[in-house]
């Protein structure tokens, strides 16, 4: 049997950015409203929850693997307490400048990669960005997505889901 499963955008989506460019200071980080809330019942519908992320401060210099990894460590401590389990992270450490990168969405690899690991349905399968480069990546994957205003709240979408699941 597949699983089913949520792929999230990171910085905007999960964490809350207001104002920065880069997420990768613990000082600066931070969850967004009803980001435990909607990822527990989520999980707990039997959801896998996967992180899919464009991290081009790494190779910009700005921030290190380390740094990013620091950051994921707190996502998954936070969620942690409300029993949420991440099931993967994938990110993309190259910028645009870099140039041949195929793993940078908008190209869907990173969700590929997903798929193919964690034996995931694309049909029963969402995907929530808050850019135009998450869209494509999805729709690039065959999956459902939703798009959202940065730092907006998920609990809407995550409702709509889980009506979807229901309805099957």
């Amino acid at each position: 049997m597949k699983n089913k499963a949520v792929f999230f955008d990171r910085d905007g989506v999960l964490t809350n950015i207001r104002d920065l460019y880069y997420l990768w200071r613990t000082e600066d980080y931070r969850l967004n409203i009803d980001v435990p809330e909607c990822l527990s019942i989520l999980h707990e519908r039997g959801f896998l929850l996967v992180v899919i992320s464009n991290q081009s401060g790494i190779s910009r210099g700005v921030y290190s693997i380390n740094d990013t990894d620091h950051i994921h460590d707190l996502i998954r401590q936070e969620l942690s307490e409300y029993g949420v389990i991440i099931t993967e992270f994938y990110y993309c450490p190259h910028s645009p400048e870099n140039g041949n990168c195929l793993c940078r969405k908008p190209l869907p690899l990173m969700i590929e990669k997903a798929i193919a690991r964690f034996n995931i349905d694309r049909g029963k399968s969402f995907f929530i960005g808050d850019s135009n480069r998450d869209i494509e990546a999805a729709n690039l994957a065959g999956i459902r997505s939703y798009k959202i205003d940065t730092d907006q709240s998920i609990k809407k979408i995550c409702a709509e889901i889980i009506s979807f699941a229901l309805a099957e």
